[in-house]
């Protein structure tokens, strides 16, 4: 069968289009060839100045976030000063403050993507909030935070990030059996990706079970990019041999490839069938990480060489800005590369670096610098607390 979105056929996204008269641009080819685009971005200024509108005008499909985003956020100016004021008047404690600071911005993009949502029939048009970084090795921990994360901002376009860790892949099965809709976060590895699958799956199935709507259930599974050359170019320029060195800048487009296939493979098995004829949807494989790190690559590589139907790019700001300015596609830039891809690994191993240990340590990598980030936004707010805890003393005084 095809790997649609459980339809015989999927119709473009409106986007593709230039809707309303719209200038075309370069986001919307990618629409057209099956590439939904999105922003790896979001903060309230953006929200407030109309930014995050300008976006999704020019083709943007959706909104990711992570621990990173929002403490950079907090961290450069004024525009939680209100909230953070009203949240420290009434004793808020400091997760408590985090809670409501994030879930706010989230609300309201959930709200400024609400017509994408709709005219997407509900493929796009997504926000992503992740489960506090702390709990990614703690299955209940997860589970019950991405369901207090669900009720609180109670949008039908809402997505729960959650780590792709050991402990995370039964948290997903129950999050999702519970009818509520997930981007799967830090995959580095293709055995993970497939045990990832396997628990979209399992959740689909019970909560088939249990008498849902699959229609209403969406995930991605967030696949990341560039870390993988980061890290492996490192190991490639420490051997030195003229061979190594050759293989610099292909082991993330050919990991991310194979990803793809694996994708093609659980769509054509008759456990995704029965889920397709019950209304299920694919889990779409999302690639982020995709801003180059290395300035010798092209600044769109993982932009133009993921192109493929049935996918999301997540992209920063700047990555977004050049796919714009100069990004060129050439079609399908996956299907079809597999055996080369695959030769990529194979050629790794042969000079010495070893897929597994990078795709491990990138994964604890991952989870430490979240938390890292999470421990920033704490901080980030606490002080704020503190300030406005003060200036409301000195003014009862």
């Amino acid at each position: 069968m095809t790997h649609d979105d459980g339809k015989p056929t999927q119709a473009p996204t409106e986007g593709a289009t230039g809707d309303r008269g719209r200038a075309r641009t370069t986001l919307h080819e990618l629409a057209e060839a099956g590439v939904s685009v999105w922003l790896d971005d979001l903060n309230r200024p953006m929200l407030a100045d109309g930014d995050l509108q300008g976006y999704i005008d020019r083709g943007v499909l959706g909104v990711t976030t992570n621990p990173t985003i929002f403490a950079t956020a907090l961290a450069e100016g004024e525009a939680y000063a209100e909230q953070v004021a009203e949240l420290a008047g009434r004793g808020a404690n400091l997760d408590e403050a985090v809670f409501a600071i994030t879930t706010r911005d989230v609300a309201d993009a959930c709200d400024a993507f609400l017509p994408t949502y709709e005219r997407t029939g509900g493929q796009d048009g997504r926000v992503s909030i992740e489960v506090d970084p702390r709990l990614a090795r703690d299955t209940a921990g997860t589970v019950a935070m991405a369901k207090r994360l669900w009720a609180q901002i109670d949008r039908p376009n809402l997505l729960i990030k959650i780590p792709a860790t050991v402990e995370g892949l039964p948290a997903i099965t129950q999050v999702l059996a519970a009818g509520i809709s997930v981007n799967v976060t830090l995959i580095f590895s293709l055995d993970r990706y497939r045990g990832v699958m396997d628990a979209y799956l399992t959740g689909l199935e019970q909560a088939r079970e249990r008498g849902a709507d699959l229609t209403t259930i969406r995930s991605v599974a967030s696949f990341f990019v560039s870390r993988v050359d980061a890290e492996i170019d490192g190991r490639l320029e420490a051997i030195g041999s003229d061979e190594a060195l050759a293989l610099r800048g292909k082991a993330g487009l050919a990991n991310a490839r194979l990803a793809y296939r694996a994708f093609e493979e659980v769509c054509a098995t008759e456990r995704w069938d029965a889920l397709a004829d019950d209304g299920a949807y694919v889990q779409r494989p999302l690639w982020a990480s995709t801003g180059v790190k290395n300035p010798d690559y092209p600044d769109t590589l993982y932009v133009t060489g993921l192109v493929a139907p049935h996918t999301v790019n997540t992209m920063p700001g700047k990555t977004l800005e050049a796919t714009v300015d100069h990004g060129e596609l050439t079609g399908d830039t996956i299907t079809g590369s597999y055996a080369e891809a695959q030769q990529v690994l194979d050629d790794l191993e042969r000079v010495g670096v070893s897929y597994d240990e990078v795709v491990d340590q990138l994964e604890a990598e991952g989870v430490d610098k979240f938390e890292k980030s999470w421990q920033e936004l704490l901080d980030s707010v606490e002080g704020e607390l503190g300030k406005a805890s003060d200036q409301g003393a000195e003014g009862r005084s």
